[in-house]
């Protein structure tokens, strides 16, 4: 009954109509009582209290009083007419005034009858006075759903020159509330309503449109929040649960002579203790004979490609193939020399295979990866076409996942029977709590040590009026043999333009100096060019390279130390965090300088101030957060899972955190939630999934 009432189409509504309706559907999305309901206000004004005109205060602001009009006029001004109307109470006089609706409001008002009135204060020669009050009967005061904390609701300028302002909203929501008689039926089941202390989802419901006081506000805005973020979750989880149920995976249980011959003899440095648990994580993973599907997240220079090595090597050692894809030529090339170094004393056949790859070539590695002689296949895109089949393909490793859409992981899916294992890698640390609603239907893996001995980056903000002493420093540098990066921003609407910064800063640094060589790298180049320039910089022809951000992802040239980066304010953290990640891969000290002009406003000053502080990309990853928030951070195609109506990633990351623990702990002790105890949540489950939407299935 209330499910079927909860669907009706808003215009059936009564103070709504086919014309009211049209604008909030196009404007709010509300198209039956159920998606009323569900909009939430954004704030709240406190009206606890009722003030007498003599205790009025010269500080603008919001005041309640109770009073009689007692006498109304029209007052000429340069453009129009106002109306002025005298307003007493049994302690002095005031004026409200309206600038426009005159003859309504002169039609409508009654003279010596009480009303309630609600509004800024002025003072002006001597009065005070209320612009556009609102104002209510003290008769339909004290018979109207009362609350001492007015919801205020969101808005669009549409929805006001239509004429549904705040107070008609407030009104449309006292009448589905009381046409609906509060009879919702729960969602949470009544253990964790009493573990939670929650307020039911009839009292939460009201009390978040017309709280009684702050506190049932706040235990109104809790139950909400806690239950979006909780059905998130419990998708999320099930989803990953669902998985690894359903998409079997090979079995990995042998660790044999590969593993053990390179962890024992061959290995460079002494693995971390965070490299060791994520290892172990993996391990557990591709032995339990479901598919893996985890993500690995660590800082630039945190040690992802040695694991993503001993990764493969428990492949091989269970005599299956595996691959690593980079998004670029560049990367995947230097993926490849880095693993051959690694490798050159064990018997693995490693093969490169890229967009440039000769015909011949290509014939050679098809053939070999289809009979099994080839054990490490690395590349780019290439290796997604329908000719590169392999013989056993066990584990793909996805190097910076952000480049690469879903369908192109779905093809590495196909390049076996029963889909291979899948660790992808990042290196743009994602805060907790944007990973636990993004991928939270991946397992994830986080180093968060650097090895021992790497010199954090020493960063440090420089005006532009410093530019002299930036250059002596950069000449210091290259007579130690050292090389520098120059990096100008990029705007995509602005090309021209930044085309032009880049080309003048080029030209200043050729005529400051002369004797080096340069390499200059931009989008407008022939891949084929940025390649080249991009070679003579890594095998050191070339002491500086100016560049715009087309560098940020991926070369290793350990002997460049400085990084330039000039204009710092129009960049991004995560891409500041990320350009100050080429340097620092030596074992030399390096240096970020992060060069801007002096107007800077405050978010450009956090940003800066966040570089010159930390060198923790998780620290750093959380400012940007609260900076930018979740939908740009992750970019539009990810915003979709956060397209939330009441919790905020951010300010709620503590009830998020709550949320995950107790839907984990349902769904491991009851995965398909059919227990008595359980229902509850299963149905209200079931109309979430049916209707795709976090909260559709409130009834």
């Amino acid at each position: 009954m209330i499910q079927n009432l909860l669907q009706t189409p808003i215009e059936y509504l009564k103070g709504v109509g086919p014309n009211r309706a049209e604008v909030l559907k196009k404007e709010l999305n509300i198209k039956s009582y159920r998606d009323l309901i569900n909009f939430f206000p954004n704030r709240y004004i406190d009206k606890t209290g009722f003030y007498k005109i003599n205790q009025l205060q010269r500080n603008s602001s919001d005041v309640q009083i109770v009073g009689k009009i007692v006498h109304m006029k029209m007052v000429e001004q340069k453009r129009g007419k106002r109306l002025v109307a005298d307003f007493v109470d049994d302690t002095g006089k005031m004026e409200l005034i309206w600038f426009q609706g005159h003859k309504w409001i002169r039609e409508n008002l009654k003279l010596n009858t009480p009303y309630v009135i609600f509004g800024k204060t002025n003072w002006y020669n001597g009065t005070f006075s209320m612009p556009h009050p609102e104002m209510e009967l003290v008769a339909d005061y004290k018979k109207n759903l009362r609350t001492a904390m007015q919801p205020v609701y969101p808005s669009t300028e549409m929805l006001l020159k239509k004429g549904i302002t705040n107070r008609v909203i407030m009104k449309l929501m006292q009448e589905v509330l009381q046409q609906t008689g509060l009879k919702f039926s729960e969602s949470i089941s009544p253990g964790l309503i009493e573990e939670l202390k929650l307020l039911s989802k009839a009292e939460a419901l009201f009390n978040i449109h017309f709280p009684k006081n702050q506190e049932l506000l706040a235990k109104a805005q809790f139950r909400l929040k806690f239950e979006e973020l909780f059905f998130i979750q419990l998708q999320l989880i099930r989803r990953n649960m669902l998985h690894k149920q359903k998409i079997k995976g090979f079995s990995f249980d042998q660790i044999g002579e590969y593993f053990n011959d390179f962890y024992q003899n061959h290995l460079p440095f002494d693995l971390t203790n965070a490299q060791k648990r994520v290892i172990k994580e993996i391990r557990s993973d591709m032995g339990s004979g479901a598919q893996m599907n985890r993500l690995l997240q660590g800082d630039v220079g945190s040690g992802k490609t040695i694991v993503a090595l001993m990764s493969m090597l428990i492949a091989l050692d269970n005599e299956f193939q595996a691959c690593l894809m980079a998004p670029t030529e560049i990367l995947s090339i230097q993926h490849y020399n880095g693993l051959k170094e690694l490798c050159k004393n064990l018997d693995i056949s490693i093969y490169l295979l890229t967009g440039s790859t000769k015909t011949s070539k290509r014939r050679e590695i098809h053939e070999k990866l289809e009979n099994g002689e080839i054990n490490i296949l690395i590349g780019t895109h290439a290796l997604l076409e329908d000719k590169v089949k392999f013989k056993n393909l066990g584990l793909a490793v996805i190097d910076e996942q952000h480049r690469f859409g879903v369908a192109q992981r779905a093809k590495l899916w196909k390049k076996n029977h029963i889909p291979p294992h899948v660790l992808v890698m990042t290196a743009t640390p994602i805060p907790r709590t944007l990973a636990m609603s993004l991928y939270g239907d991946l397992d994830i893996s986080v180093i968060d040590e650097l090895p021992p001995g790497r010199k954090p980056v020493k960063t440090v903000h420089r005006y532009d009026s410093n530019r002299l002493k930036v250059f002596a420093f950069i000449r210091d540098e290259i007579k130690k043999g050292r090389q520098v990066y120059v990096v100008y921003p990029l705007i995509q609407e602005s090309e021209k333009m930044d085309y032009k910064d880049l080309m003048d800063g080029y030209e200043s640094i050729a005529r400051e100096f002369p004797d080096e060589q340069i390499s200059i790298v931009h989008g407008q180049m022939k891949p084929a060019d940025k390649d080249y320039e991009m070679d003579r910089f890594v095998r050191a022809e070339t002491q500086i390279m100016v560049a715009t951000t087309v560098i940020e992802v991926g070369v290793n040239v350990p002997n460049a130390s400085v990084m330039i980066i000039e204009s710092a304010e129009r960049f991004g953290l995560s891409q500041l965090h990320q350009l100050r990640g080429r340097v620092g891969r030596g074992a030399e000290q390096s240096f970020c300088i992060l060069m801007t002009g002096h107007k800077l406003s405050n978010d450009s000053k956090t940003r800066l101030e966040t570089m010159t502080s930390t060198n923790d990309g998780f620290e750093i990853a959380e400012v940007d957060l609260k900076l930018r928030g979740p939908g740009d951070l992750m970019g539009t195609q990810q915003s979709g899972v956060l397209n939330l109506k009441i919790a905020d990633i951010v300010k709620d990351n503590s009830i998020l955190h709550s949320a995950r623990f107790y839907a984990s702990k349902i769904l491991k002790e009851d995965p398909n939630l059919s227990e008595d105890k359980n229902l509850v949540i299963k149905n209200a489950y079931s109309r979430l999934v049916k209707n795709n939407t976090i909260w559709n299935y409130i009834s």
